[in-house]
């Protein structure tokens, strides 16, 4: 997994790009081996190269594309949906 740098969420309780980054990959390995599958079986499946799935696996870093491609096979498409939709707050008054 990713670990090879020092973090300041590694000492307080804070979000972090790495922190974000790192606790998805996380979620994402887990999903993965619930369905019973392989790095390679996941690159045959969703047509990623198996290189792209090691390096996002290893070090965080993938295309979205790929990373759509790959939640496809996991069931997760849904998941993108609920990104940006919170409305931005500017002000507390109406």
């Amino acid at each position: 997994m990713i670990k090879d740098i020092i973090d300041i969420s590694d000492f307080v309780e804070v979000q972090t790009e790495q922190k974000v980054i790192a606790d998805l990959v996380n979620r994402f390995i887990k999903r993965r081996k619930e369905y019973g599958l392989t790095q390679q079986k996941l690159s045959e499946r969703s047509g990623v190269s198996y290189g792209s799935i090691r390096r996002f696996e290893s070090k965080g870093e993938i295309s979205f594309t790929s990373l759509v491609k790959i939640s496809s096979i996991l069931g997760l498409l849904d998941e993108f949906n609920s990104l940006f939709k919170k409305p931005i707050i500017k002000s507390l008054r109406r």
